[in-house]
């Protein structure tokens, strides 16, 4: 049984404990926020099993009740758990500009000459936009550039690589050094 392990997505997280009855805050991380009941049962970090058996809007955020979690105390257990499901449950991404982070995470980053600059280390949004994180080919270092067209032109997850322009990666390899 060699084979690499299982991916697993991150598709949801879970808050603070909602009133009384053991509900919780949920941010879905899916492309149809409610559509996450679909995607369960989930799984956190440290294995624990997740089922949501009812979801409801709020302001900012989805209110859940989970299986087996009755009450404010055990809500407060499950505080900023994230909920992850296998890759292949998921549905391939509908256009070629649109990608799950997992499958960009270890691809091998290289200039328009193929030259090699380092490998995809995790992607962020800080506000701001997404952001790609860069481990340099030549040393334990990262760089952050920008998750734009002008940064990043190509984007080929079969071939297990992506396109940086090289005056963006010298330009953040530089204003980091600088810091």
């Amino acid at each position: 049984m060699g084979g690499a392990p299982e991916q697993r997505i991150c598709v949801a997280r879970l808050g603070a404990a909602h009133g009384v009855r053991g509900e919780v805050k949920l941010w879905s991380f899916t492309a149809d926020p409610a559509a996450v009941v679909d995607y369960g049962p989930f799984e956190t970090a440290d294995g624990r099993t997740v089922e949501i058996e009812a979801l409801r809007p709020a302001k900012e955020f989805f209110v859940a009740r989970l299986k087996g979690v009755a009450d404010r105390t055990a809500a407060e257990r499950l505080r900023n758990a994230e909920l992850f499901v296998p890759r292949e449950r998921l549905p391939a991404p509908e256009d070629s500009d649109e990608f799950y982070h997992a499958d960009l995470i270890g691809l091998a980053v290289v200039d328009a000459s193929g030259a090699a600059l380092g490998s995809v280390v995790a992607l962020h949004n800080f506000g701001a936009g997404d952001i790609v994180e860069v481990r340099r080919a030549e040393s334990r270092d990262t760089v952050m550039l920008p998750f734009t067209q002008a940064a990043v032109p190509e984007i080929d997850v079969p071939g297990g690589r992506i396109v940086v322009a090289a005056e963006a990666f010298e330009a953040a390899a530089n204003s980091e050094t600088r810091s």
